[in-house]
């Protein structure tokens, strides 16, 4: 679509207009698929204005249809409507304004629906997304639980309740979006991911009340399944339809019949809990008690069988037997004992009659000079030399005067 034109010599919006509707109209016709919203026929007008939205995404069209060739359908044309539609873009120059100019239009049957549907559940089971290896348990007590509902819908209520009145306590993280219609696929896929993130949710419940087939389809989009296969935390399915099953109860980690059902599959009761563990005592302390009784029915059958007196008697005489010997042995150490001392006794009595105390108990004395050396005889101590005398009870020093033998020589 290339125009000449440039920088000084630019082109009007008439022209560029002209030139965009001229494009768009020889791209021909187009078959696409969808779901309607916003259809608002007028009394007496010409056209109807509505919207074509992605079942995926939040993309969507403007369409523009004769009255005649909708009331042509039946079912009816209204909003939620999945429908094939044969259109021509169009670009109304005037407003900037492209949409699609309606030619042929086709609601998509029940029949074509569930066909599709059965056609995804194949292509899903063979991929492993139904196995159920790759199910995920829910916690015994989850703290806190994630919850995907309408705004202020009775699936929310039902879930609440009934999980408080089975475990008081329990703290939800809501996420209220749409849940029906072309909008609902995104709503919820993001507060999947949202709850999925967060790191203090256990457990996640999808949960709506029941519907038709149309109303019930966000549930089985393939781009919400696969989000739901993907997330780490555990995903519970709580729609209430057991005719119509989506497929989100195939892919989920667990599936409740009805949003009450899910309450009983996330908590446990706590009275029936408190019975347990009552029951539990009780029958702890019967088992006790009848084995204690078990126990004494046997010792007393051993008491009267005899059986146990001679274990008893055996055990009397050996008993009696390890006290005789300890006595010998206590007599044999005790003889040991008393001829190692009267042995250690004569061993000193030697010693001691070698021993130089002796010899000074006898009366005699020991002389030393003054450096410690004992004297032998005169000649040993000089003349006028100190010397040392020990006797038994003490000692004493003293000085040698003069040779005893000198003085008799003299006279």
């Amino acid at each position: 679509m290339g125009m000449a034109n440039s920088q000084d010599a630019p082109l009007s919006v008439a022209q560029m207009s002209k030139a965009f509707a001229d494009y768009v109209r020889r791209l021909g016709e187009v078959w696409v698929e969808g779901q309607l919203s916003e259809v608002r026929p007028r009394p007496g007008a010409r056209l109807v204005y509505m919207r074509l939205r992605d079942t995926s995404s939040e993309t969507s069209v403007s369409l523009v249809a004769p009255p005649s060739l909708l009331q042509t359908q039946t079912p009816g044309i209204t909003d939620g409507a999945q429908v094939v539609v044969l259109a021509r873009l169009e670009y109304w120059s005037k407003r900037g304004d492209l949409h699609l100019r309606v030619r042929q239009i086709r609601v998509v049957g029940l029949g074509e629906l569930l066909a599709r549907l059965e056609q995804l559940r194949a292509l899903l089971a063979a991929e492993g997304l139904f196995a159920p290896e790759r199910k995920q348990p829910i916690p015994f007590l989850p703290v806190r639980i994630g919850l995907i509902c309408g705004r202020n819908s009775e699936a929310e209520k039902d879930v609440k309740v009934g999980v408080s009145r089975r475990w008081p306590g329990v703290v939800f993280e809501t996420r209220e979006v749409v849940v029906q219609g072309t909008a609902a696929v995104p709503a919820v896929t993001t507060a999947l991911q949202e709850l999925d993130e967060h790191p203090e949710v256990d457990v996640i419940v999808i949960t709506r009340g029941g519907g038709s087939v149309e109303d019930l389809l966000p549930f089985s989009n393939e781009s919400l399944l696969r989000a739901v296969a993907a997330a780490r935390t555990p995903v519970v399915s709580a729609i209430g339809h057991e005719r119509d099953r989506p497929l989100l109860d195939d892919v989920a980690d667990v599936r409740a019949s009805t949003p009450t059902h899910s309450a009983e599959l996330l908590v446990p009761d706590w009275k029936e809990e408190q019975e347990r563990i009552v029951d539990a005592r009780a029958d702890l302390r019967r088992r006790i008690t009848n084995h204690v009784t078990r126990e004494r029915d046997r010792l007393a059958y051993l008491r009267q069988s005899g059986a146990l007196r001679a274990v008893v008697d055996r055990l009397t005489r050996e008993q009696q037997q390890i006290t005789r010997e300890r006595a010998d042995a206590r007599r044999a150490i005790g003889n040991r004992l008393a001829h190692a001392a009267a042995q250690l006794r004569s061993l000193q009595s030697g010693l001691h009659a070698l021993s130089p105390a002796a010899t000074l108990d006898r009366g005699y004395a020991l002389v030393t000079d003054q450096d410690g050396r004992v004297a032998f005889g005169p000649d040993d101590i000089a003349p006028g030399e100190p010397f040392n005398v020990r006797l038994r009870e003490g000692a004493f020093a003293a000085r040698r005067l003069s040779d005893p033998d000198a003085g008799r020589d003299s006279r």
